[in-house]
């Protein structure tokens, strides 16, 4: 019990032995956890920005103990806003202290020194503008931005030092200083790792192209790189295309050389083996579709050299063929099967599993100024109506003829089922006005000018107004012409012309004056097949007719009218009605006078022009031109017989060649004749930019016959030919042409016309 009782007084002494040493221990460490704790942030410096955004961006906040990772943090998150120069962090007392200096504002933004870009496009990119906060991050960013400007424009000589100006109220005007540099050229383009073609076929092929002294317009000779990582696809297409499957760019390297600006670029290629196609098969998970009509559409003929474009092409036809049928949106792909041993490769055609479709939606889209029915009206089909490819094409080839639009491109995507389809027509407005001039000059007329005004589409409706004045030191004429097509909503053009043209005797023995007016409209009859009525009641007045005239020509002095009825024919395939370059045309023109008026007449014309290109810039034209005038029950007036020259036969004058007066010189005209021409249209290594064309030509043909026999007529029906080089282009006047003709073959009493300028602008 004693022995008990010692050991609970041992146990309470201990106890309150170490209750009086822990006591001082704890409070001590009270007050030292204390002192570790943020009671309150206070943010210094802050003039424009609320303390409270300061505070937005702390990762720590009053009660939480001082971190040094968590105020690193803060630290960096404060700096990214880009609103401060300078931040200091630091303990005073309990309390943590941020003191911020504030970035200026930005008064100005200018460049300096810049004579390649302009101040507006270098605005468009950089990011920094009056009124937002100075950053020095920023401006660096800029500056790299404004450099890739000049560089994509082959500037890479350029530098840009950005300054700053101090202003009043904590603002700064920032300037870059740029120094443009000369143009970057590339001096050299080399090939390593080709065999099978030499370094000069393949410079032929990229885009990219040397320096040389006499390429002013041009700049495919400066270095851009989005242009050589397109050389890239263009050699691999090419080698593809030549046989060589397996062919690889390895590298495409640029090297600076500073001390000439210019670049040296070097092309590794590695070519690989050439192959041969193999025997072609199909894959078919369409019903109704046989291998039969789909093997008359494949190009890969077995033992042919490799094409991948071939295979291609046959895909493009599959889809085209199988549109035909009503199928969209097949799954088609060729299967490649490569035996590397003999070099030979097989193709599987697939055609994957698809379903008829129907038309849900037409959408227009791009059409600024033409109005959406404009657009609609040319499309064969509308909504609910079975899908068709061939309907499509015909219905993107009308909308193009329309000539209101720079690019048409008709499209089909998914609708909201498998067997609904949505057609998207993307249209590019273009200028379908015109301002044009033309001047002409003749060895044996002097100039000859005429200016005209014509609208297109006006107000977006489709129609056609025309306003031309011709004048000259021997005509003046004036034409007035209106169009409305599709009149009452249907498929329908009608309208008018109003005309008056008065000639003098300074190129004949005679004055002439016409008035008069036309009605005329025009039709479908099927896809590519139009015909155009028209009535034209014109008077026409010959006077003023010299002594020495001849008989033929005094015999008509005075005042005629003329009744006649027309019609035309005409089947359009081209795939450009303004700028062909592909497909043909023929036409067919009758015309008879008699129902009423004084003259009796029957007159015809066949006209066809067939264009073929050669490839994407070479092209080939042949057209032919011919007609006849009978006289029905009395001879054909002078007026009304073909005057063949100028435009029409190149190299010569206006009423250049056929018929003449012996005496007076006065051109008579013809009741026959035929031109043909020849056009070889190629490039002159000019930018496609400038769309500057060049064309070598030939015109050949006759023009004779009338119904008086005379000696003092000089009548002959010998041919004539003319060759010569041809320029045009585009500038703010418009597009220019200009002909140089040398006559090849011609008559003693024929006109030559040596050169002719023409020019016009679009509004």
């Amino acid at each position: 019990m004693r022995i008990k009782l010692i050991r609970f007084c041992q146990v309470i002494a201990l106890t309150f032995t170490v209750a009086i040493g822990v006591g001082p221990i704890a409070k001590a460490k009270f007050a030292e956890i204390n002192k570790n704790v943020i009671k309150n942030i206070v943010i210094e410096g802050t003039k424009r920005i609320d303390p409270a955004t300061v505070r937005s961006y702390l990762l720590i906040h009053p009660g939480d103990t001082f971190d040094s990772e968590r105020l690193d943090q803060s630290l960096k998150a404060l700096y990214s806003t880009g609103l401060f120069a300078d931040i200091t962090m630091y303990r005073d007392s309990i309390n943590m202290v941020i003191k911020v200096v504030e970035n200026p504002v930005i008064n100005r933004v200018a460049f300096e020194g810049n004579k390649r870009i302009d101040d507006e496009e270098l605005k468009r990119e950089i990011q920094l503008r009056p009124r937002l906060v100075y950053s020095r991050t920023q401006v660096q960013q800029d500056v790299q931005s404004i450099i890739k400007t000049y560089q994509r424009s082959g500037y890479y000589a350029v530098n840009v030092e950005p300054k700053i100006i101090q202003q009043d109220q904590n603002r700064v005007d920032l300037i870059f200083e740029i120094n443009d540099g000369e143009l970057t050229r590339v001096r050299t383009i080399n090939f390593l790792g080709n065999r099978a073609f030499t370094d000069t076929a393949l410079r032929g092929v990229i885009t990219t192209k040397e320096y040389a002294f006499y390429k002013f317009f041009t700049f495919d000779d400066t270095y851009n790189t989005d242009r050589l990582s397109y050389d890239r696809e263009l050699l691999r297409r090419f080698y593809l295309k030549n046989g060589y499957a397996d062919f690889r760019v390895l590298s495409v390297v640029a090297e600076f050389a500073p001390d000439s600006k210019s670049f040296v670029i070097t092309f590794t290629v590695e070519e690989g083996c050439i192959y041969t196609f193999g025997s072609s098969d199909f894959e078919i998970f369409l019903p109704q579709v046989d291998s039969k009509a789909l093997r008359k559409f494949v190009l890969t003929k077995e033992g042919q050299t490799y094409d991948a474009d071939l295979i291609d092409d046959t895909i493009y036809a599959f889809n085209n063929y199988l549109g035909t049928l009503g199928y969209a949106f097949v799954d088609l792909s060729p299967k490649v099967n490569t035996d590397v041993k003999k070099r030979i490769i097989y193709i599987t055609y697939r055609i994957g599993k698809a379903r008829k479709v129907f038309i849900e939606r037409i959408n227009i889209r791009g059409n600024v100024r033409t109005l959406d029915r404009i657009i609609r009206r040319e499309i064969s089909f509308v909504e609910g109506d079975a899908f068709s490819i061939n309907q499509m094409v015909i219905s993107e080839q009308r909308i193009r003829n329309l000539g209101f639009f720079k690019s048409v491109d008709v499209k089909n995507t998914e609708g909201s089922r498998p067997d609904r389809i949505v057609v998207n027509v993307d249209v590019e407005e273009k200028s379908t006005g015109e301002i044009s001039f033309g001047i002409g000059f003749s060895t044996a007329e002097s100039i000859i000018g005429d200016v005209a005004i014509r609208e297109r589409n006006l107000l977006g409706r489709g129609q056609d107004l025309l306003f031309k004045v011709t004048t000259s030191n021997v005509a003046t004429e004036f034409d007035i012409a209106f169009t409305q097509p599709y009149l009452f909503n249907r498929d329908i053009a009608a309208g008018f012309n109003i005309f008056r043209t008065a000639r003098e005797k300074k190129e004949s023995s005679y004055d002439e004056f016409r008035f008069g007016g036309m009605l005329h409209s025009y039709y479908t009859l099927q896809p590519y097949l139009t015909q155009q009525i028209r009535y034209r009641l014109e008077q026409i007045e010959i006077k003023e007719v010299d002594e020495n005239t001849s008989r033929y020509i005094k015999a008509q002095e005075g005042t005629r009218i003329v009744s006649q009825f027309g019609q035309t024919l005409t089947y359009d395939k081209r795939d450009n009605r303004l700028d062909p370059r592909d497909g043909y045309i023929t036409q067919i023109t009758n015309e008879v006078a008699g129902a009423g008026g004084d003259e009796r007449f029957f007159r015809t014309s066949v006209k066809a022009g067939y264009y073929y290109p050669l490839d994407d810039v070479w092209g080939l034209s042949l057209l032919i031109n011919s007609g006849l005038i009978v006289g029905i029950g009395e001879e054909v007036s002078i007026l009304e017989r073909f005057f063949v020259g100028a435009s029409s036969f190149r190299g010569f004058a206006r009423g250049g060649i056929g018929p003449r007066d012996s005496v007076s010189k006065d051109a008579l005209g013809a009741n026959n004749y035929y031109v043909g021409s020849i056009e070889l249209s190629f490039p002159n290594g000019m930018p496609k930019d400038l769309g500057m064309r060049t064309f070598i030509f030939t015109d050949f043909g006759s023009v004779w016959g009338v119904d008086e026999s005379d000696s003092k007529i000089a009548d002959e029906s010998s041919i004539r030919a003319t060759v010569g080089l041809g320029l045009s282009f585009a500038t703010a006047l418009g597009t220019i042409r200009v002909d140089v003709a040398e006559v090849l073959a011609k008559e003693d009493f024929d006109v030559p016309e040596v050169f002719r300028l023409s020019f016009g602008t679009q509004f």
